[in-house]
């Protein structure tokens, strides 16, 4: 599972209000070197809630000296580019979980799919 696919995610388990973002517990992560499209990471920015990409990015150990806040002109800064899309499609959760931070609901990941399937009770 991606960044850009956690940035998405959220519980929606019944009765919980404030199912995002998840909290990622990952057994095992890896990096995969893809071609860098500056356009497709600059379009995706203001589409992301950043404190959530921070947050994970940070709990994985892959921050990449990346802001608290996306810098002003990001679509001229190739640097700030290249860190966000290292972050957002690089760095991969290969195995662990995702928990609901309201619920503590977990939700499984397997060889890079998270499964939000819900029980029939909790939906």
């Amino acid at each position: 599972m991606k960044l850009l696919t956690h940035n998405m995610l959220t519980s929606h388990v019944k009765g919980v209000t404030k199912g995002y973002p998840l909290l990622i517990k990952a057994t095992e992560v890896k990096v995969n070197e893809i071609e860098f499209n500056p356009q497709f990471v600059s379009r995706m920015i203001p589409k992301l809630e950043w404190s959530a990409l921070i947050q994970a990015a940070e709990g994985l150990g892959y921050l990449q000296e990346l802001p608290s806040t996306p810098v002003s002109n990001y679509e001229n800064d190739e640097d700030f580019l290249r860190k966000v899309h290292r972050v957002l499609l690089e760095v991969e959760v290969i195995e662990g979980a995702l928990q609901c931070p309201e619920s503590g609901r977990e939700f499984p990941i397997s060889r890079g799919v998270p499964n939000m399937l819900l029980n029939e009770d909790e939906s």
